[in-house]
């Protein structure tokens, strides 16, 4: 600690976020490729998405999400790289055991971020600064990079942590939060998102400062009650805590394909497939939920989607393909070209219980229920030694149409 620093007083939030994750582990994995251009994801031949692109690559303007054919028009020179998310995972567990040498109280979220309460105790009475700079020497021993925002709350912490970046520290002493923030687009704030920020426009407020100064009348008529926390938080005022065991909201998987999908056959071939991965992440997690989300983006680019609710929760990859199944028969109407196809599951419960085809809760006998979760761990050791497609339920085990490998979202378990 420098002697000429203030002592931190009350909670210290850490927001630590990795550096182009995904394509900083292919540097870290391929050397030669180091201080070059690097984008991981689907084939720009096709109809791939970029899950990734390294900061070499970000200075031609590719960002990830973008359709990877317009990266490599942005960015011809660049390396190519299919996701490996088995090592993507391996390197994300090491930061996390980092983490949590540091502190007990991480809360995971995402497979690259994470909130840490560091604040100061008796017993513990480390400056968060020097415990952010230990976090990130002892994360460049890995070969890979973060970037570390100190504040007072999980608000003003994310968004420091992206202030500086990459490898940079950004600390917002107790007491600075609202000038801090004051300058700041509203957009970059959690919870403003498009629609909020259009309205926030129409109406002058451009700025998180902006929104700070508004009375409480103003608030209300632009965003309704809920506005009354945005702008608390625009101010630096968030109370919520670091749950190192908070649950993830959910579990999910989609996936682009190369050519649109346009039979029924192919479409349920398609969707079992994600239905198999969402439900060894289930299995993994000890996690079932009760609320089944499908996503479908069509040929012309509009996205639907279309939710149910069950009695019992569900991980079985038979349950969950007849929900998901009859979900898609809501939204898509034969002939018409699906070039996208998500599957989710929300609503958690600690522990799994059987569930009927139709959503009903079925009377299994204790030896039904331990031959079917005897299978389900058969199966799930089969796929990881041997790749996903070894083994199947119904159709699935048929290989589908073309596709281009899943496309992780910001959150990986979340559509």
């Amino acid at each position: 600690m420098n002697p000429n620093s203030p002592t931190w007083i009350g909670r210290a939030i850490l927001h630590v976020d990795m550096d182009a994750f995904f394509a900083s582990v292919e540097q870290l994995d391929n050397p030669e490729w180091r201080g070059r251009p690097v984008i991981v994801g689907g084939s720009p031949d096709g109809r791939g998405v970029v899950s990734a692109a390294s900061y070499e690559a970000r200075v031609f303007g590719v960002r990830s999400a973008m359709p990877s054919a317009r990266a490599a028009a942005l960015c011809p020179n660049a390396i190519w790289a299919r996701p490996h998310f088995d090592r993507y995972h391996e390197i994300s567990q090491a930061v996390f055991a980092i983490f949590r040498d540091v502190t007990p109280h991480v809360q995971p979220v995402s497979v690259d971020e994470a909130f840490l309460d560091v604040s100061p105790t008796p017993s513990r009475p480390d400056d968060p600064i020097d415990v952010a700079r230990d976090i990130q020497s002892r994360v460049d021993e890995l070969g890979v990079s973060c970037s570390v925002g100190v504040a007072t709350s999980k608000t003003v912490a994310k968004i420091a942590s992206d202030f500086d970046k990459p490898h940079g520290i950004t600390v917002v002493r107790p007491g600075t939060e609202a000038s801090f923030l004051a300058p700041l687009p509203a957009g970059l704030m959690s919870g403003i998102g498009e629609k909020t920020r259009a309205q926030l426009k129409t109406f002058g407020i451009h700025t998180l400062g902006d929104l700070a100064s508004l009375d409480e009348a103003t608030v209300v008529e632009v965003l309704g009650a809920g506005g009354l926390m945005l702008r608390a938080r625009s101010r630096g005022e968030d109370p919520r805590s670091v749950l190192p065991n908070d649950p993830r909201k959910s579990v999910s998987g989609e996936r682009t394909f190369s050519q649109d999908l346009r039979e029924p056959d192919d479409i349920a071939r398609a969707m079992n497939g994600l239905v198999e991965r969402v439900c060894r992440r289930l299995r993994r997690k000890g996690l079932a939920g009760r609320t089944v989300t499908v996503k479908i983006r069509f040929s012309d680019f509009s996205t639907r989607s279309a939710q149910r609710t069950v009695a019992e929760p569900v991980d079985r990859d038979d349950a969950l393909s007849t929900i998901a199944n009859q979900l898609v028969k809501t939204l898509w109407h034969p002939g018409v070209g699906i070039r996208l196809l998500g599957v989710g599951v929300s609503g958690f419960d600690d522990v799994s219980q059987q569930l009927d085809l139709f959503g009903d809760q079925v009377a299994v006998s204790d030896e039904d229920s331990a031959r079917r979760e005897s299978l389900m761990i058969r199966l799930d050791d089969l796929r990881e030694r041997f790749g996903d497609d070894i083994v199947g339920f119904g159709s699935s085990g048929i290989k589908s149409a073309p596709r281009e490998p899943s496309q992780p979202t910001d959150d990986p378990d979340r559509m």
